[in-house]
């Protein structure tokens, strides 16, 4: 029975969940169609109908099967661990985190040794039983991650972060933006992330709630607010193209995307907040319950917490990064990024599971969505 409740409540993060933790698949990817084929050949594969091999008898596993964004994680990450421990790693996609908590929640482990999901919902998965426990003795390499980013140790392993900040076209942009209440002042075009979690704790704290409040009253107040917002607001995702073509001069995104759109036009800034907190999202691997080839799942997290490894990654995927081993491996150009260099950095919240309170999060976020 509870395990039946608590699936009712995860059902209900489905609905308002869009990714970094809380991205959607739009906004992880507007950078990356270069790999499009490549990851697109993977699926395939993946789909195709090939026969998941469990280890037996002290035999190695030939096979993995890993769930999660498309385009966030290097091709030749995946090829050169195929190359190594002669194997096939099969990629299937999350359109945004609703899907990896139905997969997990369904039964994972009949599909999938690894799915990526984010700090949200950790607490939830872990008491529903739907998580395998994590033996690091076979992740070594996992020492290399910064314990303030472990979420619930012992059931995931943190792979990339997403700060949740506002940019702004410096040549563009007519007013000065120092809080979330600066995103109100007319004259601006807003390029802005989706989804209920995302949305509503800017609107919170431009309040002075808490951004993860369970208080109907104040998500109701943040509803009205976002309404504000809104009459701003000219695009939802693609916030490097639209800052680099002139659609926007104002997005509210993640760094990754944000170091992109950095790269292409370099009047483009990260705006110098006072006091609001930002958000910051950590998506993270969870074996599901039943997982067939765990032990081919524990090279592969090990294999990605390699500080060379995940340094080159970090070449194509500029996210920031919870493995310290990692970061100080990387490229200059990774470390001199300007989309990292603000001064508020240690000034962050964290999503939280809020409960039932999910449900009053996902009307309020469907009445925005319809304008009422």
């Amino acid at each position: 029975m509870k395990k039946r409740l608590l699936a009712t409540v995860l059902a209900g993060a489905m609905v308002l969940s869009m990714a970094a933790c809380g991205n959607s698949n739009a906004n992880k990817t507007e950078s990356a169609a270069a790999s499009e084929t490549a990851n697109a050949s993977t699926e395939a594969g993946a789909e195709s109908g090939e026969t998941q091999a469990a280890a037996q008898d002290g035999d190695a596993s030939s096979e993995l099967n890993i769930y999660m964004w498309q385009q966030y994680i290097s091709d030749d990450l995946i090829k050169n661990f195929e190359t190594e421990n002669n194997c096939k790693v099969n990629l299937s996609y999350m359109s945004d985190n609703a899907d990896a908590i139905n997969k997990l929640t369904a039964g994972g482990g009949d599909e999938y040794d690894l799915i990526m999901t984010c700090d949200a919902y950790m607490k939830s998965l872990i008491a529903g039983g739907y998580v395998e426990e994590l033996n690091l003795d076979n992740i070594p390499n996992s020492s290399n991650i910064n314990d303030t980013y472990w979420v619930s140790k012992g059931y995931c392993v943190p792979y990339l972060m997403n700060y949740i900040y506002v940019v702004y076209d410096s040549e563009t942009c007519p007013v000065e933006i120092h809080s979330y209440n600066d995103l109100l002042q007319s004259g601006l075009k807003i390029s802005t992330i989706d989804g209920a979690r995302n949305l509503f704790p800017i609107a919170l704290v431009a309040l002075g709630y808490d951004p993860n409040s369970t208080n109907e009253s104040e998500i109701a107040e943040a509803y009205e607010w976002l309404q504000k917002f809104n009459e701003n607001v000219v695009a939802y995702g693609n916030a490097e193209q639209n800052l680099t073509n002139g659609t926007a001069n104002v997005a509210v995104t993640y760094d990754g995307n944000a170091s992109w759109a950095m790269k292409e036009k370099n009047t483009i800034k990260v705006a110098d907040f006072t006091s609001d907190p930002i958000q910051l999202g950590i998506d993270l691997f969870v074996m599901p319950k039943g997982a067939k080839h765990v032990d081919l799942a524990e090279k592969f997290l090990n294999y990605i917490c390699t500080a060379e490894v995940m340094a080159k990654n970090l070449e194509e995927f500029p996210y920031s990064c919870p493995n310290d081993a990692a970061v100080a491996a990387a490229s200059d150009d990774y470390k001199n990024d300007p989309a990292r260099d603000f001064s508020y950095k240690e000034n962050v919240f964290f999503q939280e599971d809020v409960g039932d309170t999910l449900t009053i999060y996902n009307d309020y976020y469907q009445k925005l969505k319809v304008g009422e």
